[in-house]
């Protein structure tokens, strides 16, 4: 989509933000959160190895209340980029977990571990790997470690949760893996090792995943979601927490024989029962009330059913640079442009941070607002607002 054009100047002071992205897998990189350009990054957790350590970023550079002030600043003057923590556990990780209402050897309180692990993954794996694996650790206990979390950091997401069909757990450490294991790097992902045949069974990720949408509807906050290769099932997922809480769908008429004429004339076809639209003050729901689905990769026509007026949570799609642009389709560009002004957002997606991390997020910027046709600073404005619905909620934006 290059012009051939000299590139109008980057109008950062507006306000650039990250909707998703793992700094903490490259721990060196926190020094270069305060040199960034980006007003604020949401980060995500993925597994037992990070969650302390975005606790930690979020300690250093998180966001608090008496400089939440600062995020809406449009002259330049906002000072260094604030953090936004999210805590989650991955689906890439989620065969670490085990149901302990279900798992322990019956008539005691012991985990068989090789027993959850043949159970979870398919196929079902020999002895040797099993025995490569971590101790797996319980749902209960991660979900009570979660929302120490949350409640720690007010401001803090669920993420990043979700479901992945396609993804395949990476053999065991070799000795030639060790010799060519790169220093400063996260213990516990792939670090450029083989990748086996083994995966996750999608029923044990849906139920880590949903376990952590309950616990983010019950204390209201927003989540971020990965989907790969499963994007029916992910819907399905998230339609099941919001079962029987969808918002109610009013004619025109019924809607005039409720109001005032005067009122009539401006009433919507949608309410929600005098809630506002992302739940308001409301009583703990068993659904996320905002919903980032993020690097958003599925079909253009899946965007209708996330989008039904009947859907109770605010759903928003994300992208990046690196999933989303990288292979030359017009599939993105496709649902760019279809997904609606208010609800997209962007993300560097990146695993460290710093310059590059800048420059993902300037590009994919850059990509969203020419598929718009917005000016930079219309689109940049638009995505700040846009940024600060998702992660406060429209009725706590100031």
């Amino acid at each position: 989509m290059e012009t051939g054009v000299e590139k109008e100047a980057f109008p950062w002071h507006r306000g650039v933000y990250d909707a998703h992205c793992h700094p903490t897998d490259t721990i060196a990189s926190q020094e270069d959160v305060p040199k960034m350009k980006a007003r604020a990054l949401v980060i995500m957790s993925t597994r037992g190895e990070d969650q302390d350590l975005v606790r930690q970023f979020a300690d250093r550079y998180g966001l608090q209340s008496d400089t939440l002030h600062t995020l809406w600043d449009r002259g330049g003057h906002a000072g260094p980029t604030q953090i936004v923590p999210s805590f989650g556990w991955h689906p890439w990780f989620s065969h670490q977990i085990f149901d302990d209402s279900t798992s322990f050897r019956p008539g005691t309180h012991q985990l068989d571990a090789a027993r959850h692990y043949k159970a979870v993954l398919t196929p079902s794996p020999d002895d040797e790997f099993v025995s490569s694996l971590p101790e797996p650790q319980p749902l209960s206990g991660f979900l009570d470690q979660l929302r120490g979390s949350l409640i720690s950091f007010p401001f803090a997401l669920v993420g990043e949760i979700g479901l992945d069909r396609s993804f395949r757990l990476p053999a065991h450490w070799t000795p030639s893996d060790e010799a060519k294991r790169k220093e400063g790097l996260t213990p516990g992902g792939r670090e450029g090792r083989q990748l086996t045949s083994y995966r996750v069974q999608i029923d044990h990720q849906r139920k880590i995943m949903k376990a952590q949408l309950h616990l983010a509807g019950e204390l209201g906050r927003p989540v971020s979601v990965h989907g790969v290769a499963a994007h029916g099932v992910v819907f399905e997922t998230l339609k099941d927490t919001w079962q029987g809480h969808e918002r109610k769908i009013r004619s025109k008429r019924e809607l005039k024989r409720r109001s005032s004429a005067a009122n009539a004339a401006h009433a919507h076809q949608v309410t929600l029962d005098d809630k506002t639209e992302d739940g308001g003050v409301s009583p703990p729901r068993p659904y996320p009330p905002r919903i980032c689905l993020h690097s958003y990769s599925g079909p253009l026509d899946a965007l209708k059913q996330y989008l039904d007026p009947a859907v109770p949570a605010a759903v928003y799609f994300s992208f990046s640079r690196l999933v989303n642009f990288s292979s030359g389709s017009d599939k993105a560009v496709h649902v760019v442009k279809a997904v609606p002004n208010h609800r997209i957002l962007v993300e560097s997606d990146l695993h460290s941070a710093g310059v590059a991390m800048d420059d993902l997020l300037e590009d994919v910027t850059r990509l969203i607002c020419e598929i718009k046709g917005w000016s930079l600073v219309e689109g940049i404005d638009t995505l700040a607002r846009n940024w600060q619905n998702f992660v406060f909620g429209e009725s706590n934006v100031t």
